[in-house]
């Protein structure tokens, strides 16, 4: 009698704590997507909406619109139905891209057969996120010009401050008439680390395209592998960008199907890009997509509003180091190999005006701004003698100096009408 007394407070005390956890389970869902949609726009790089909206204990769903912050030509809806449990939340939903309506009157009709669909998983305990979309192979038509897409599969997963994508794609085919553009397979890996509001950030970016094939009536060219390695880094001080390119044997089949036109590998780095005016100006873009509406995002204006943002952004006397530059062409019998530094003059920048960068006085201001110089190792002749010097000239040092371009010591000679 005493063990049947006790069945009913122990199946109170069960499904009151399993209320307990699909609740728990639920809040930290809801948390976890707000905290990772202010992340996405704490980039400055992208606008959030969120639409239709309700969190329950067993389900919650809504939709999301995704645009690009600088302006709104096309959006992402983005829908989600989750279903919470104990230990996770399995999430489903649609993806639809819409095009504004300037932009549907500029490209004309698009049509593709079907909304793509993703899913994924939320683990309670540890904040980890899984979100995975496959994409059966699809055709876009728009204008005469299509757009296939074969093999097309996305993985993202991490958690508060580290996240990682990975893109996979078997085949794209780009056609317009008698030309076409076709890579794959290809590969994006990518990962971003952060801290809160991404006052500090590190991204770090690998493309691979294993092959490239671009076909012209009366020409064709090949790529095979081309690799592109970016790294992007805020820190307390500077941003800095490094980025390394490798491309392989590049081909033209119709001359030389056997002999590369050109293969080559080259490392570079743009720093000393000012930390508060890169944050400074992520505010402001921020604050200027919140003041504007479906028609206009950004007021008119804007580069000039932004102008004392750019020229903090300038005034660590930025520099762009090329590590290594290798170029070889079998087919052309040349080689380069060379080295050098880039440098911005950050005095008096109240004198510059980036709001007016499209006059051309005011282009011949900023040029005026770069010094720098860079070694062509172990030139070929043919080149010393283009250049005007003298053909046993081996190394060519080529100096920017308020814009101007020289070659051992000598004003770089026009090589084109």
């Amino acid at each position: 009698m005493r063990k049947e007394r006790l069945i009913v407070p122990i199946l109170t005390t069960l499904a009151v704590l399993w209320m307990a956890a699909q609740l728990l389970s639920s809040i930290l869902f809801e948390r976890s997507l707000t905290q990772a949609l202010e992340d996405l726009e704490a980039r400055g790089e992208w606008r959030v909406t969120r639409t239709d909206n309700r969190q329950g204990w067993l389900n919650s769903h809504g939709t999301l619109l995704l645009s690009p912050l600088l302006g709104r030509p096309w959006r992402l809806e983005l829908t989600y139905h989750a279903r919470h449990g104990l230990l996770s939340t399995d999430v489903e939903g649609t993806l639809l891209p819409l095009l504004d309506s300037a932009l549907q009157r500029a490209v004309g009709e698009v049509s593709a057969p079907s909304i793509p669909r993703w899913n994924g998983r939320y683990h309670t305990l540890s904040g980890q996120s899984e979100l995975r979309l496959s994409l059966a192979p699809f055709i876009i038509q728009q204008n005469g010009r299509e757009l296939e897409v074969q093999g097309a599969r996305v993985r993202l997963e991490g958690l508060f401050g580290d996240w990682r994508l990975r893109l996979m794609l078997d085949r794209l085919t780009l056609t317009d008439g008698l030309s076409s553009l076709t890579l794959g397979p290809t590969t994006l890996q990518s990962r971003y680390t952060y801290i809160d509001d991404a006052y500090h950030f590190s991204q770090y970016d690998h493309l691979t395209i294993d092959t490239l094939n671009l076909v012209y009536p009366a020409f064709e060219l090949s790529a095979a592998p081309i690799d592109v390695i970016s790294r992007t880094t805020l820190d307390e001080q500077e941003l800095r960008i490094n980025g390394e390119l490798t491309l392989g044997d590049v081909l033209v089949p119709s001359e030389a199907p056997e002999t590369p036109l050109l293969r080559g590998h080259a490392e570079m780095e743009l720093s000393r890009l000012n930390a508060d005016a890169v944050r400074g100006i992520i505010t402001r873009l921020r604050q200027e997509a919140a003041w504007g509406d479906d028609s206009m995002p950004m007021a008119e204006g804007l580069l000039a509003r932004l102008a004392p943002n750019l020229r903090e952004l300038f005034k660590d006397s930025p520099r762009l180091d090329v590590s290594t530059l290798t170029l070889d062409s079998p087919l052309l019998g040349i080689e380069l190999a060379a080295d050098g530094a880039l440098f911005f003059d950050a005095r008096r920048l109240e004198a510059l005006d980036a709001a007016k960068l499209g006059d051309d006085a005011e282009q011949a201001r900023w040029r005026r701004r770069l010094d720098g110089d860079f070694i062509w190792h172990d030139a070929p002749p043919v080149v010393a003698l283009w250049l005007g010097l003298p053909l046993g000239t081996k190394e060519l040092q080529f100096d920017i100096v308020q814009g101007q371009w020289r070659v051992n010591g000598r004003p770089l000679p026009a090589l084109l009408p």
